[in-house]
């Protein structure tokens, strides 16, 4: 083989991809927040785009009139976002399109929405000239915005460096969703929990009452206990408690310190307000050093552990989509238009500055700061769209969740919802990231609805992992003490029935329940004999 020079011709294909597509795709994941940081920055340095504050001139002159204008600004866009902002808003009694984006979805007479027309209202928010502009979304349109053909715009600035993408802050609420993950496997409790690490205040308190906690979701009041005792497990130390005395407890059981006489001493707080250590001696049953020794350990406590991890628990969440139920049956949903970016790209100043005398450079810059501009304003479009079109058919999927609670939740994966809308999983999680959605039972995260599923043996419609689990609970509380079932023969029961599932998915739903193996059911039935 001769080792010389020569040329080839060769045809490949490649991804490329450009700075306004890795835009495209950063812009799709941020949370309403960032994104309202990121139109910021872009306002300040693009001078092709502009607020678009039109609406709320129109809406400062109706109020100013103290006419039915007002009114019906109101019911249609701010006042959309402000009925809808809580979870027992009921709407307006009109089951027609809001002004800003939205979807009805009826009954098909067997409970469940039906799929009927998608009816998407676009106002003004992104037209390029402030004029009104009706579009259509189209049904199977992908996350594809269209894209300048230059590349430059002011975008490489702007990607985070590696040194910027190492590492960043845990807030409280991520470190207790850790936990969550790793402590509980049942996707009820889980669902409970998150619902709990969102009702703590700043300084870690559970303020909310738990029976309102079981009618919000559906449940029993004595599940949110049971998952409210492993919450307070959880580190920091104290977190979770109701009261001052519930989280000192708390932490000196995390200690082992918890005795008869230091529970007694938490209990008489009022007697340790009012340093009456003589009469706690005798409440306690120990002496005076004993007392101080107490009292010197009760020091070291922190009566706000929430602060101690970081300061605030999270950012106040304001939902990205609003659902609410109509008179007519069915869900209406609509994007919240308080976390849509109002801007427009400013035609008439792009049309005045091209028609003066300009350097080459000049006009470069102006060509280019023009086509980012449309490009943002396109891209925000169909990242209202996208969302819209997950969070439609995530409440179609879940719909008995939201009708009958949190037993009835089923499973869900990313890629049932990209098959149905035609679009990519990764772009179907980046959707539901940071994204929240506002419902009659509450405010959840849009990836809270996705659960896991065990198959069937003979093709049908998966079974759901909590189906699953009842049933395993169902067969060990029914069996008889001489004949304790193994989970050789849970998983014999189970495939007879047509469930695909394993012997150690079996043992670990078991353990998730906390049921004993069979050898310690039956050693424990055989000592109750």
């Amino acid at each position: 083989m001769a080792l010389t020079p020569r040329l080839d011709q060769r045809q490949s294909q490649s991804l490329v991809m450009t700075p306004q597509l890795q835009q495209a795709i950063k812009l799709l994941q941020l949370s309403n927040i960032e994104l309202a940081e990121f139109v910021e920055q872009e306002l300040e340095q693009n001078p092709m785009l502009e607020r678009d504050d039109a609406e709320d001139r129109t809406t400062e002159a109706d109020a100013a009139d103290g006419g039915d204008g007002a009114q019906a600004a109101d019911a249609g866009t701010d006042g959309a976002a402000a009925s809808g902002d809580g979870p027992d808003d009921t709407g307006p009694a009109d089951d027609g399109p809001d002004d800003g984006m939205s979807m009805d979805f009826g009954d098909d007479g067997d409970g469940g929405p039906a799929d009927g027309d998608m009816d998407v209202a676009l106002d003004d928010l992104y037209t390029q000239d402030g004029q009104p502009d009706a579009v259509q979304a189209a049904p199977d349109a992908g996350y594809e915005p269209t894209l300048p053909t230059s590349a430059a715009g002011g975008y490489d600035d702007d990607l985070p460096g590696l040194d910027q993408t190492l590492s960043s802050d845990v807030t409280l609420r991520d470190h207790l969703m850790e936990q969550l993950g790793m402590d509980l496997s049942d996707v009820v409790d889980r669902m409970i929990g998150a619902y709990l690490i969102d009702s703590l205040d700043e300084t870690g308190y559970l303020t909310i009452d738990l029976t309102a906690v079981a009618e919000a979701l559906d449940c029993e009041t004595a599940r949110v206990e049971t998952v409210l005792k492993h919450l307070q497990q959880f580190d920091p130390p104290g977190i979770f408690a109701r009261d001052l005395k519930e989280c000192l407890a708390l932490q000196l059981a995390d200690r082992d310190r918890l005795d008869p006489a230091m529970a007694a001493f938490v209990d008489n707080l009022d007697l340790v307000a009012r340093r009456e250590f003589k009469a706690l001696a005798k409440v306690c049953g120990v002496d005076a050093e004993d007392i101080a020794d107490m009292l010197a350990e009760l020091k070291s406590l922190d009566p706000k552990p929430a602060l101690a991890f970081g300061g605030e628990l999270a950012q106040p969440v304001i939902p990205d989509v609003l659902m609410r139920a109509r008179p007519s049956g069915g869900w209406h949903i609509e994007l919240n238009p308080d976390t849509l970016p109002r801007v427009l790209v400013n035609n008439q100043y792009y049309a005045e500055i091209s028609t003066k005398k300009a350097s080459k450079i000049d006009r470069q810059y102006i060509t280019e700061q023009y086509q980012s501009a449309n490009w943002l304003v396109k891209s925000l479009h169909q990242r209202a769209t996208t969302i819209l079109k997950v969070a439609k058919e995530i409440v179609r999927q879940q719909d008995a969740f939201f009708l009958k609670g949190v037993q009835h939740l089923r499973p869900l994966v990313l890629r049932d919802i990209a098959d149905i809308i035609d679009m990519h999983e990764s772009t179907v999680s980046r959707v539901t990231a940071n994204k929240y959605i506002a419902s009659p039972r509450g405010i959840f995260e849009l990836k809270y609805f996705f659960t896991s599923s065990i198959s069937r043996s003979d093709g049908g419609e998966a079974f759901s992992a909590e189906a699953i689990k009842a049933r395993i609970r169902a067969m060990i509380d029914g069996e008889p003490p001489a004949q304790v079932l193994s989970d050789d023969k849970l998983v014999e029961i189970l495939r007879a029935d047509g469930v695909d599932i394993a012997r150690r998915t079996v043992a670990k739903y078991r353990e998730a329940l906390g049921i004993p193996s069979s050898v310690q059911r039956r050693r424990q039935k055989s000592l109750s004999n």
